[in-house]
């Protein structure tokens, strides 16, 4: 599983999690106590952040053809990466779609990734 954003850690559980203010909101995929069904398969409980035991933001970064990316999902055998290289010539050179000025995006299987890991900030 590709993760890129916010977790928690509460009652010795890891969350998916989003900031708000002076709460924090988790998110489950499963019925939890205290949690509120906001639509099938996804749950959501605001708690005090300094109820938490960790909070932290996930990036999931990868090497792909040689350059370094930040993974931003998964579908089937391919992964959604953005470009962090700062060099245009080269996300261009790879066929990389201009998401937005300088944000260089596209779909590499991962067959073709190497380095995948996963960062806690």
């Amino acid at each position: 599983m590709m993760r890129d954003g916010f977790v928690a850690l509460w009652r010795g559980r890891e969350f998916d999690a989003s900031p708000e203010g002076d709460e924090v909101r988790l998110y489950a995929q499963e019925p939890q106590d205290g949690f509120e069904e906001v639509r099938p398969g996804r749950y959501v409980r605001a708690v005090p952040a300094g109820d938490l035991e960790a909070f932290a933001y996930v990036r999931t970064t990868c090497q792909w053809r040689g350059q370094p990316f930040v993974v931003l999902a998964q579908h089937d055998s391919w992964l959604r990466v953005e470009y962090t290289g700062g060099r245009a010539p080269v996300a261009k050179a790879l066929g990389l779609e201009e998401f937005d000025f300088g944000v260089y995006q596209g779909w590499a299987p991962v067959a073709e990734v190497t380095d995948l890991h996963e960062h806690k900030v």
